[in-house]
């Protein structure tokens, strides 16, 4: 199934290119409580979600989905959490350029540790990535978002799998330069998240899918997951010793070589094999 957030925040279905509207199968959440922190409430009750969706489906209203504004499939994600030079060539990639890249992006994806990107940095694939700092460079990274179903902690690898709710494309903008990636990834629009969650039991091998990003129609980045040197089994693994991970937190798994500059008015054009794709425009000053 294929689950959104579109046009004035109402909750989608994508069929055939169309989106179904079952914005009503939302009063089957339950009220959430307050303070307590249990993550998105979407994706924390997506499995009993579902039954009420397939049930509104045949009678929803649709549209196109070229006629839709799409939000981020995540609403509320506790966190965004990305894994650095996790693929092998992207790694050499950063070594040939110390000058773009800086010395931070030197040692194993181990050994330079996981970061976080602010929730106020994600957009959907229908908004821009806004450029506010023209005089500095901003870099393109697609990359594979995998988003967490379930509160887990200390979780195996051989359970990890299982703690994905769905899949969706995800663009990790990058600002470069000396400061900790953190700062540098979490400018406003510079966490792009769709087209939409793709649910888990729709993808056989999240570790077998072709990822593909063109800006103004020239191919910059292209690979395949199998390519990741830490597989995201092994990442929710890793991850999950360090946070306590909830229903929406996204983790983005890493990019390929190939990075590069985008400017106020370049188009980017991502997709990754059984997701989808997305065109995101960039705006901003041209400096």
């Amino acid at each position: 199934m294929k689950i959104c957030w579109f046009n004035n925040n109402q909750l989608g279905v994508v069929v055939n290119d169309r989106v179904y509207d079952v914005t009503a199968a939302l009063k089957a959440l339950p009220a959430p409580s307050y303070p307590e922190f249990t993550g998105d409430l979407v994706v924390a009750n997506l499995p009993a979600l579902r039954a009420e969706i397939e049930r509104l489906l045949p009678t929803a209203s649709s549209e196109a989905v070229a006629d839709v504004r799409l939000l981020s499939p995540v609403a509320q994600p506790g966190k965004i959490i990305g894994v650095p030079v996790n693929y092998q060539a992207h790694v050499e990639e950063a070594q040939r350029d110390v000058a773009i890249f800086t010395n931070r992006y030197t040692g194993g994806v181990k050994e330079q540790g996981l970061f976080l990107k602010a929730n106020s940095s994600l957009i959907g694939a229908s908004d821009a990535v806004n450029i506010t700092m023209p005089e500095r460079l901003t870099h393109h990274e697609i990359e594979l978002a995998a988003i967490i179903g379930k509160k887990v902690s200390n979780v195996t690898q051989a359970e990890a799998l299982s703690c994905i709710a769905g899949y969706s494309i995800a663009l990790d903008m990058t600002v470069r330069g000396p400061e900790d990636r953190s700062l540098r990834k979490s400018l406003d629009t510079y966490s792009v998240l769709g087209p939409w969650l793709v649910t888990a039991d729709e993808i056989a091998d999240p570790q077998n899918l072709n990822l593909h990003l063109r800006v103004n129609g020239e191919t910059r980045q292209i690979t395949n997951s199998s390519q990741m040197i830490m597989f995201i089994a092994e990442q929710i693994e890793w991850a999950s010793t360090f946070y306590t991970l909830y229903p929406g937190d996204v983790i983005m798994t890493g990019t390929c070589e190939g990075v590069g500059p985008v400017v106020a008015g370049d188009t980017m054009h991502a997709s990754i094999e059984s997701i989808g794709e997305m065109h995101v425009k960039v705006t901003g000053s041209k400096g």
